[in-house]
């Protein structure tokens, strides 16, 4: 029989955690992931699930910030949806049995690397970082943008320090490259 151990986005064992005077950088790999979109025809029926889910349906530009499901728009009829690995790790398979017909549900939890960034110089380190407003920016945002060359979702948290953001998988080690740059250059 093999032995077989689960590895984080970067090749640990455990979670990555980075911590600067005035910022933290912790790889989150504790999120479960799936992707929601709405079959043609079944908008309605699919809204309505998701509002039972979440409390909310996310619209362009916004998550809900829901517990222990949350969820953001990643384009027209098309959401990403995780909640703690823990609770969740089939989470495809949850989703697919609550939307039936009304949407295709994917897995995605293995294609998405998830940083948390916190920390006082949050705001200074993401003007570094990317194109988005982070100072206009308030809970629940969600902006698509590219960051070292590597398209990523970027959620403001409900904390003021607080950013989450979600990066290909494939790239994790790039990435974290670019956030420890610019977490360094704010020093």
């Amino acid at each position: 029989m093999h032995n077989l151990q689960t590895i984080t986005a970067l090749g640990g064992a455990t979670p990555r955690v980075d911590v600067f005077n005035h910022i933290t950088i912790t790889e989150n790999d504790g999120v479960a992931l799936a992707c929601v979109a709405v079959r043609l025809g079944r908008e309605a029926a699919c809204r309505k699930v998701l509002k039972k889910l979440l409390g909310a349906v996310p619209e362009t530009g916004r998550a809900v910030l829901h517990d222990p499901e949350a969820g953001f728009c990643m384009g027209p009829d098309q959401w990403m949806l995780g909640a703690p690995r823990v609770s969740h790790e089939l989470i495809a398979d949850q989703l697919k049995t609550l939307f039936g017909d009304n949407a295709s549900v994917t897995e995605q939890s293995g294609a998405w690397v998830c940083f948390d960034i916190t920390g006082a110089a949050m705001r200074n380190m993401c003007e570094r970082l990317c194109a988005v407003p982070i100072r206009q920016m308030v809970a629940g945002d969600v902006r698509r943008t590219v960051i070292h060359q590597l398209g990523c979702f970027v959620i403001r948290r409900t904390a003021d320090d607080h950013v989450r953001i979600f990066g290909p998988r494939a790239s994790a080690a790039t990435l974290h490259h670019a956030l420890m740059t610019a977490a360094a250059s704010t020093a």
